[in-house]
């Protein structure tokens, strides 16, 4: 009867306590997923909720252009951080245009051919800690693979 009763005990306290430590990660993985699908981007936004504030990071990697899953792994983390980075302490953009014209003789035509090209650099300084990542599944199409890195920035 003892036994039994010991048994008792022990099987309700393990029902009872068997929830999981991260189900308000898990729905928020799941918002930010259902978010995405039904509106595909990329960059920097910030989620609120009742309680808390959160800065996510959305960056879509070609499956095609990376055969090593670890390195496309690392260069996602780095362009989060970098959007981030750009996010919190701005950038500087430096825009120029080149246009070169050539004329070609032929025949007695001449012949004249433009080509611009554009070129544009982006300057960032500063240094963004605390992102991590969330979650990462494969877009509808399956041709990319989203990552979502999140940082908690209020409460």
């Amino acid at each position: 009867m003892k036994i039994l009763f010991t048994l008792i005990i022990i099987s309700i306290c393990s029902v009872g306590c068997a929830q999981s430590f991260n189900d308000d990660k898990i729905a928020f993985t799941n918002f930010v997923k259902r978010m995405y699908m039904s509106s595909p981007f990329d960059g920097v936004k910030i989620i609120e909720d009742y309680d808390h504030q959160y800065m996510i990071s959305v960056i879509g990697m070609d499956k095609a252009k990376y055969a090593d899953p670890s390195v496309m792994n690392r260069v996602a983390q780095v362009k989060a951080q970098s959007q981030v980075n750009t996010f919190l302490n701005g950038a500087s953009i430096d825009m120029s245009l080149v246009v070169r014209t050539t004329e070609t003789t032929e025949a007695g035509q001449s012949k004249v051919t433009t080509e611009s090209l554009e070129q544009i650099k982006q300057n960032s300084t500063g240094f963004s800690q605390g992102l991590e990542l969330l979650s990462n599944f494969e877009n509808a199409e399956g041709k990319k693979v989203v990552y979502v890195y999140v940082r908690e920035i209020k409460k």
